[in-house]
């Protein structure tokens, strides 16, 4: 396999992953839903919920079911269920729980299959870039929303809010299926030619390949579910909420809070590849580090900033710090468990990715219910993060299986 065609590979997977990432421009169709059928904040935003919590057990599933039917069956199922629940959505004409069924259950159910395939097929393909290409494996997932806020704001203006989820829904189907054809493993026995890691990679990586059940057994695994379980409760708490909150604290049009959703989407884009690159230099602990320690001043003062261009400079490098996250943890996962099972045992640590979209917006709607203003809920997560920054700090490759 030459150097070329596994960055065809890597292309692929970020085009996939950009589809896949629409879902996080959902925040554009909180209002138009809301007023179309009366719904309170807090019933929309548990579609998002319904559609993120499913992730963490599908990502496993999918994991498992890749090392026995290879990750092209497992993407393109994905693609399928991905690109028809959005299309379902179009047909919930006012019933809340059709909603919650067609694009919070079925579209969740395709994204997890979807996601986790081009970060396991990609770890193996590049063992020398390992941050870079896990950063770039779900960059287009953080990316996704850069199209689709914008796009879908303008349909929902023309043709209406379910209508915007019918072409969605065969948008999505199209690339993901036409992508997923692109993954594969790498053929038993491949290595990388001419490439041998550094003593520095080799000191933060094991040794070993753990099974899902080996790793369980290891504090390193509960340590680093509850690290990324913060970092995303933190970043999809401003996600969910982002185009009213705009609307709310800097008094934008709703074009123009549709405009900044997209642009600090770019953030989230950015982080997964930027973070993940610089988890190659500083190592990863210091790079979770980091990220926390910059967003609890960003969440402080988030709500007192009232000028649209500094918010969505603020929520830029937010969603820089939630990308950072999703990028850097499959890394950080290979290194302490080896490449060879990174599918199911990281596919089951995104179950914090689906307990974070319960905590983080929930946790933001019910405080803006209860005070008025957002304030409340920004307020605590800052503190909650300055709680963790030595968590990561700790973790490092369990060492009672070593060679």
């Amino acid at each position: 396999m030459s150097n070329k065609s596994r960055w065809g590979i890597a292309g692929a997977g970020f085009l996939m992953q950009m589809a896949l990432g629409g879902v996080y421009a959902w925040s554009v169709f909180r209002t138009p839903l809301m007023e179309r059928f009366h719904w309170s904040i807090a019933q929309v935003t548990l579609t998002f919920t319904i559609c993120i919590s499913v992730v963490g057990m599908a990502t496993f599933a999918g994991g498992l079911w890749m090392n026995k039917a290879g990750p092209r069956v497992v993407a393109l199922t994905g693609g399928c269920l991905y690109g028809l629940g959005v299309f379902l959505a179009s047909f919930c004409s006012g019933k809340l729980w059709w909603l919650y069924l067609s694009y919070g259950l079925i579209g969740g159910l395709g994204l997890g299959l979807g996601y986790i395939v081009p970060v396991a097929v990609l770890v193996k393909w590049f063992p020398d870039r390992r941050g870079l290409i896990t950063g770039i494996a779900v960059s287009g997932f953080g990316a996704g929303a850069l199209v689709t806020a914008p796009l879908a704001t303008r349909l929902i203006q023309s043709a209406g809010v379910l209508s915007t989820f019918a072409y969605l829904g065969i948008a999505y189907f199209i690339v993901t299926i036409v992508t997923g054809c692109f993954m594969h493993n790498p053929p038993a026995g491949w290595h990388l030619h001419g490439w041998t890691p550094s003593a520095a990679q080799a000191a933060q990586r094991s040794a070993v390949d753990y099974t899902v059940s080996e790793a369980l057994a290891t504090w390193q695994w509960w340590t680093l579910w509850l690290v990324l379980f913060l970092s995303l409760s933190a970043g999809i708490s401003v996600i969910s909420h982002e185009a009213p909150m705009f609307r709310e604290i800097a008094k934008t049009s709703a074009i123009d809070a549709g405009f900044m959703v997209g642009i600090a989407s770019i953030g989230n884009a950015v982080g997964r590849i930027a973070w993940a690159t610089a988890s190659d230099v500083i190592t990863r602990r210091r790079t979770f580090a980091l990220m926390f320690l910059l967003q609890v001043g960003l969440f402080w003062i988030m709500p007192r900033t009232t000028s649209a261009a500094a918010l969505t400079l603020v929520s830029f490098v937010i969603l820089m710090c939630y990308g950072g996250a999703a990028g850097t943890m499959p890394a950080f996962v290979a290194d302490c468990f080896g490449p060879t099972n990174v599918g199911p045992i990281y596919g089951l640590m995104l179950t914090a990715w689906g307990c974070a979209s319960a905590f983080g917006p929930l946790l933001i709607a019910h405080m803006r219910e209860i005070g008025g203003s957002y304030m409340g809920g920004l307020r605590v997560i800052a503190v909650i993060l300055a709680a963790s920054v030595l968590l990561p700090l700790i973790v490092h490759p369990p060492r009672a299986q070593q060679a």
